[in-house]
């Protein structure tokens, strides 16, 4: 079955970035010129999703309206003579069908995606965690969907990360299937000892699943922080019927962080056709006084 639906949790409160995010949700501090919940939304569409639920909170409505359509700012722009950005924020409006649900209580990530449980209905459906930005020719969301096509398997996107760093992440037992693509059957979220390290892979930001995780969700108890954990469930899902890894391809860029917010905006102005050239020659004059 094709992936068109995916699902974005972006209901975290950002306390790693306050006092930023006390009233702006993290997902809406701009990278450049967009809000980095654009650049999620952009990745999936390129990868052939056409619906996309957005689970949000209270206060983070600002997400909604920069998603909607805005007749009186649309009106001063084409007065103005302001076509280009008339049509650029025009375009925001019409990416794919976007809906959105409100998560009332922050019980988990994986309390979150149950909550997209009557938007997934029996389809198959991306998860982009609404914290991480990546950039590359190929979207990330894109590789795991055909990985999932290919092997008909729940996927999740992984990378390798330092060994002095792995107690952070998720650790996952996998095993080579083919060029960047793993069998992956087992996962520790947090491993506290040398023992309990799988391999250095870990989840980051991105995954495809089955439907069938609703229904171990609903089994999931409560785990690290009392909230339901997404890893849990997609734990089970290894260990029964197994799924795929994918160390994609892309720079993935922490928008829950404040050096990853800083590295997402140096590096995106550099690639920015406007901006990219000036901006290059003012580092270059910084770094002469650093």
């Amino acid at each position: 079955m094709k992936v068109t639906k995916a699902v974005i949790p972006a209901a975290g409160l950002g306390t790693r970035v306050l006092p930023a995010t006390k009233s702006m949700p993290k997902e809406m501090l701009t990278i450049v010129d967009k809000p980095a919940i654009q650049y999620i939304v952009e990745e999936a569409v390129n990868a052939g999703i056409t619906d996309i639920l957005i689970i949000t909170n209270r206060g983070k409505g600002i997400i909604e309206d920069h998603f909607d359509r805005s007749p009186e700012l649309e009106e001063r722009l084409l007065a103005s003579g302001k076509t280009d950005v008339y049509e650029q924020v025009v375009s925001i409006s019409k990416l794919a069908n976007i809906y959105f649900v409100r998560q009332k209580e922050t019980k988990g990530l994986g309390h979150a995606v149950n909550c997209a449980k009557s938007f997934v209905g029996n389809e198959p459906f991306a998860v982009l965690y609404g914290d991480d930005v990546i950039i590359g020719d190929d979207p990330a969301c894109g590789q795991l969907v055909r990985a999932y096509e290919k092997y008909g398997k729940a996927v999740v996107g992984i990378k390798a990360v330092p060994e002095d760093a792995i107690s952070k992440y998720s650790s996952l037992k996998v095993d080579l299937l083919e060029g960047n693509t793993y069998s992956c059957t087992d996962m520790v979220e947090k491993p506290k000892t040398k023992e309990e390290v799988l391999s250095l892979y870990s989840i980051l930001g991105r995954c495809v699943l089955t439907p069938d995780i609703f229904d171990i969700l609903a089994e999931t108890k409560p785990g690290a922080g009392g909230e339901i954990q997404l890893t849990d469930a997609m734990r089970r899902l290894a260990q029964t019927v197994g799924m795929i890894g994918v160390d994609f391809t892309g720079k993935r860029y922490d928008m829950g962080d404040k050096l990853g917010i800083l590295q997402a905006t140096v590096e995106i102005a550099l690639q920015n056709p406007v901006l990219g050239t000036d901006f290059r020659a003012y580092l270059k004059e910084l770094a002469k006084t650093l």
